[in-house]
């Protein structure tokens, strides 16, 4: 298959995607650190799960990196006990906060002012942050166009029979970031559309019936002839 066609795959499926969902809006908060706090804290769970621990840390009037440095881990894991791993996540909030304390003074306008290949490096120099987490903050928090891969993507793009040889994370990002117009908009929406489809229909045990990409999935048609 070559890059013209993958192209017009992209496009094909966002366009369905769009039609059945419709705009996303995502991210689901508006300051960057609640952004960055997010991506932490949503890692394994649902974002509701994430919510409940933003919110109580609002009410502590803990949603702050300084406010953050200033807690110690037992109450920062209380207040985020709804996300999950609580301990672990305490300690990594703890690390994004002593690091733009440390990098950039707090000033999110003079971390946006560094290249996206430095601001990624750096984040994936905290303790706790990975591939998924640091392009989540770099394209929900900073606004740079660089395409998050979730497990949903993975899943749903391996069905559909557009998955790369060796599925690695960059690998993978590069299907998107090669193929489809550099644009942190269309990024956003692509990204929220997949995580939308992920959570309504393509599950481990997929509806394919009920999905707006079964015509043209590899794992749909293979099923449905088994089973004819």
């Amino acid at each position: 298959m070559d890059n013209q066609q993958v192209r017009q795959i992209l496009k094909d499926i966002f366009k369905r995607l769009i039609t059945s969902y419709g705009p996303q809006y995502w991210w689901p908060a508006k300051e960057p650190f609640e952004i960055m706090v997010g991506a932490i804290l949503t890692q394994s769970v649902a974002w509701g799960n994430a919510e409940k621990a933003i919110t109580n840390l609002k009410k502590a009037q803990a949603l702050s990196p300084e406010a953050l440095r200033r807690l110690d881990l037992s109450e920062m894991a209380r207040l985020i006990y709804p996300s999950g791993y609580y301990n672990a996540k305490a300690l990594k909030l703890g690390s994004l906060a002593r690091w733009l304390g440390e990098y950039c003074g707090d000033d999110m306008g003079e971390l946006s002012a560094d290249s996206t290949t430095e601001i990624r490096q750096q984040l994936l120099s905290i303790h706790g942050i990975g591939p998924e987490t640091a392009d989540s903050i770099l394209l929900y928090a900073v606004g740079r166009p660089i395409f998050v891969i979730d497990a949903y993507t993975r899943r749903i793009f391996g069905r559909i029979g557009l998955a790369m040889d060796d599925n690695s994370y960059a690998a993978c990002q590069a299907l998107f970031m090669d193929n489809l117009a550099t644009d942190v908009g269309l990024f956003n929406e692509y990204h929220a559309l997949l995580v939308c489809l992920g959570k309504d229909v393509c599950w481990k045990k997929p509806r394919c019936l009920k999905c707006c990409l079964s015509n043209i999935c590899q794992f749909n048609r293979a099923n449905s002839q088994t089973i004819s």
